[in-house]
């Protein structure tokens, strides 16, 4: 089904199933600890042999030499995979890279060797007898040290500058200007579920049941890097136990199973110990963000610029923190600028709300700074600032934006009236108490997607896509929608996710996920439908499908009566045409919130939140809620917390596990409230929905930090807002 033209009405307009706020359909079984992760597939591999992954001990340099005679006399050991005994290996696309490193070594804990063993114990033990000599090379560990050989990018999807107007001379020429430079660190996905995988070889195929949020990028890279057909690669990954971008690919564990899977002849299970996965894999880049605004007197911002200077290994990517600054505020005079830096770090890569959540932890502090300097409520400042068209293109308008409505109610659910514009104001107690306020910007994205639907003889609908669910209730809201189009309970719908073996999907990433899963579900259901009409006899045009029965033309006949012979089954695949370039597709918040800062030692607390959002139709506002809490979470684990600290001089995360790399608790925090504005939009896919799992994050942090300057009179620019930066800045206690 091809998407080129605004969505008109269609079944899901009913809202029977689809927008009601009904249980995960997996919960019960994530409860119960009956849902299968990658590791705990026992049935499929009985007699899986283990593997345990050593990790290189410097960032820079070559492997001189490698002895594993003593680890493979060791009890139990089947074998010891490394560079130089593993074959011709390739390199996938969406590698920096290489998954086993040898002997070339490009960061601290690359994959140096697998070994295999009997069990987990003997693997581990066995892995410490490995002697390794290495040459180490000098290597570039400090963003900041590092900024002035940074250069231009290469040109992906999003250029690496973009210019309208004339800046330079509108701001200088402003009468009111800022000029400030923030700083994000490195951040961990820190996930629960650890990178896992089994893998099983049966002739020259191998299956893979792995932790992956990208099924089908997983399978060509793995295919690529073991250099046989994408077709004899299979991947499976039904739950998901937490990705926030770490599992868009495949990682050293999968590739390392699979390596050993075949040199054994039996199946292998490796997951990466802890300190592997913050080492090993993928991070959120540092950055260092400089923000110039000029603006009238009277508040209207007349010219804007934001650049960002991030690291990553050589061949990497940037993080991309000027996105939205491109597209949330008005001003004729503006310029965005990228610029990348070779560092011998850990791969940095995509981490929930990659570009737009560390770009808003800064842009957002230098528009409640500007409106400081204005005198301006900083709500009203970012209202008077608005647009109705992309800045950069004014011929292109938005889809949707309903930005300042969401500011506008938040102000009255949030109590902003009772905001003291004089920071350091307002006691209780030992507390200095603020409210802070942010904008809350994310792209809307959209993809091919793919399903194939079945209708069973006893009325069941079944529907197969290799969609994945991260913790994100994608069985829920697809079998949501399978149901409304159908006709049928969510009793009456089953729901195979994760299986390269299913249509390819969108799959779960960039908020996108949703939204085209769902609409791929809705093309194949459409197909079926036209299917069962043809098998009752019925006119599809005007068939209704409701509580199990298929009415048209004064005829009222069961559903099941149409596969009463034999099964059913319609596939088909969503494909969006250009209405993304013809309008900007963009969700929007606003993002509040109350702290408390012990006036004595500077502890921040944080009492309140409140998400206000538009994001397109909420296709389950229950699961919906729960996405937008958790992202505020993080946001707050970002502002105060979160912080992979790099030893600058051996080049790694020295805080390489979860006791002190810091991310929220329940007690850090006491209240969220969201709002989901009551949204359609026909432009973005015809559930007319948009994504909405990332746009809760983008902003919190900023929203934060300005609630602790209006609580104490300290602006932070350096995240982490860690007491130690305050303390000493803190008003005198009387």
């Amino acid at each position: 089904m091809k998407f080129a033209t605004p969505a008109t009405t269609n079944p899901i307009d009913q809202l029977k199933v689809v927008g009601q706020p009904v249980d995960r359909i997996d919960g019960p079984r994530k409860t119960t600890g009956t849902a299968r992760y990658a590791y705990e597939q026992h049935e499929v591999a009985p007699n899986a042999a283990y593997g345990y992954v050593l990790g290189s001990a410097i960032a820079k340099g070559r492997v001189k030499s490698m002895d594993i005679a003593a680890a493979k006399r060791a009890p139990g050991v089947l074998t010891v995979i490394t560079a130089d005994n593993a074959g011709k290996l390739g390199k996938g696309k969406y590698n920096t890279a290489t998954l086993l490193g040898g002997p070339k070594i490009e960061h601290y804990h690359q994959a140096v060797a697998l070994v295999v063993a009997e069990t987990f114990e003997q693997a581990r033990a066995a892995a410490h007898l490995i002697k390794v000599e290495y040459v180490k090379e000098q290597g570039a560990y400090d963003l900041a040290a590092a900024k002035d050989t940074a250069k231009v990018p290469k040109k992906e999807e999003d250029p690496p500058e973009t210019k309208t107007g004339a800046f330079a001379s509108a701001f200088d020429s402003a009468p009111v200007k800022l000029d400030a430079t923030y700083t994000t660190p490195d951040q961990s996905h820190a996930m629960m579920e650890p990178h896992a995988s089994i893998a099983r070889w049966e002739g020259n195929k191998v299956t893979i049941w792995t932790a992956n949020q990208m099924i089908d990028w997983s399978v060509g890279d793995m295919a690529k890097t073991l250099g046989i057909p994408k077709a004899n690669v299979r991947l499976i990954s039904p739950y998901i136990g937490g990705g926030f971008g770490g599992k868009l690919w495949i990682r050293a564990e999968a590739l390392l199973a699979a390596l050993a899977a075949r040199s054994v002849g039996r199946p292998v299970k490796v997951a990466l110990q802890r300190a592997l996965m913050i080492n090993n894999t993928t991070h959120r880049p540092a950055t260092i963000q400089r923000l110039r605004i000029g603006a009238t007197r009277e508040g209207r911002i007349t010219a804007i610029a934001h650049e960002s200077w991030s690291g990553d290994l050589p061949g990497g990517k940037p993080e991309t923190a000027v996105n939205q600054t491109r597209l949330l505020y008005a001003g004729p005079n503006r310029l965005t600028r990228l610029r990348l830096a070779v560092l011998d770090l850990p791969e940095g890569n995509a981490m929930r709300a990659p570009g737009e959540a560390p770009g808003m932890m800064a842009l957002e502090i230098a528009i409640d700074e500007m409106a400081d300097k204005l005198k301006m409520d900083p709500v009203m400042f970012r209202i008077i600032n608005d647009t109705t068209v992309d800045p950069e293109k004014p011929g292109r308008k938005f889809s949707q934006r309903r930005f300042v409505e969401c500011m506008r109610l938040g102000m009255e659910r949030f109590g902003w009236n009772k905001r003291n514009a004089e920071p350091g104001q307002v006691r209780d107690g030992r507390w200095l108490v603020g409210l802070g306020v942010a904008s809350a910007f994310r792209n809307n994205l959209v993809g091919k997607s793919g399903a194939r639907v079945r209708l069973g003889p006893d009325g069941v609908v079944t529907v197969e896509t290799d969609m994945t669910d991260i913790g994100t209730g994608s069985y829920t809201i697809i079998a949501q929608t399978a149901a409304e189009m159908m006709g049928v309970g969510l009793d009456q719908v089953v729901v195979k996710l994760g299986d390269s073996a299913y249509p390819v999907s969108a799959g779960s990433g960039g908020q996108w996920g949703g939204n085209s899963s769902t609409s791929g579900v809705y093309a194949a259901c459409v197909k079926l439908r036209d299917v069962v009409c043809q098998k009752l006899g019925l006119d599809p045009a005007s068939a209704q499908f409701a509580d199990g029965m298929v009415k048209a033309g004064g005829q009222s006949l069961p559903l099941r009566q149409a596969a009463a012979g034999a099964e059913l089954v319609a596939e088909d695949t969503i494909e969006f045409g250009d209405l993304d370039k013809k309008y900007q597709q963009s969700t929007f918040g606003a993002h509040f919130v109350e702290v408390a800062v012990d006036a004595y030692t500077g502890e921040v607390r944080v009492r309140r939140m409140l998400a206000v959002c538009a994001a397109g139709r909420i296709l389950n506002p229950k699961s919906a809620r729960s996405q937008v809490i958790g992202a505020m979470t993080m946001g707050v684990g970002a502002a105060l917390m979160e912080h992979l600290v790099v030893d600058k001089r051996v080049g790694f995360f020295v805080n390489h596990d979860l006791a002190s790399y810091e991310v929220p608790v329940h007690a850090d925090i006491p209240h969220q409230e969201v709002i989901f504005l009551d949204e359609t939009d026909p432009i973005s896919s015809p559930m007319k929905a948009k994504g909405v799992g990332e746009l809760g994050i983008c902003g919190v942090a900023a929203a934060v930090a300005n609630a602790i300057y209006n609580a104490t009179g300290v602006r932070i620019r350096d995240y982490p807002l860690t007491l130690d930066k305050m303390i000493d800045k803190l008003p005198q206690v009387a």
